[in-house]
């Protein structure tokens, strides 16, 4: 029969583990059934519709809006040959910017794709696709 290992403690107490939180008045409360942490629950708001079609010829879709802090998803199907970017603008879309990443050309596209591709901060900024097809029939869907 296997005998239990006996445990030694180098000291006599044993370190105790609690989470609490500041109070009102900057004193320790641990946090108890009676005083859990202090939380709030926001309601996300509704993501807007998606925006969506087909482009057989070079045109700019949008605006999209999306909610922030939320990914923007990007798909694109069909048979087609062409490039699609991705655009962004703070200006209600007078100026639209390609995104960079790290100082690199991001989310530009030149065959099918589906992934999030861009999760915006800034409240009002808007989304276009740059829809550059020079041949066949490309499906874009923007959504959240």
């Amino acid at each position: 029969m296997l005998e239990k290992p006996q445990i030694n403690y180098p000291a006599n107490f044993v370190t105790s583990t609690a989470v609490g939180y500041a109070d009102s008045q900057g004193g320790f409360t641990l946090v108890t059934a009676d005083a859990p942490l202090p939380v709030t629950l926001e309601a996300r708001p509704e993501p807007p519709a998606p925006l969506e079609g087909t482009a057989d010829s070079p045109t700019v879709a949008g605006p999209f809006a999306p909610v922030a802090n939320t990914p923007i998803h990007l798909q694109l199907t069909g048979n087609w040959t062409g490039k699609v970017t991705l655009l962004r603008s703070i200006d209600a879309g007078l100026t639209r910017a390609p995104l960079t990443a790290g100082g690199q050309p991001w989310a530009t596209f030149t065959a099918n794709a589906n992934e999030s591709v861009w999760q915006e901060a800034e409240a009002g900024a808007t989304f276009y696709l740059d829809l550059n097809v020079t041949s066949g029939t490309l499906t874009y869907r923007v959504s959240q």
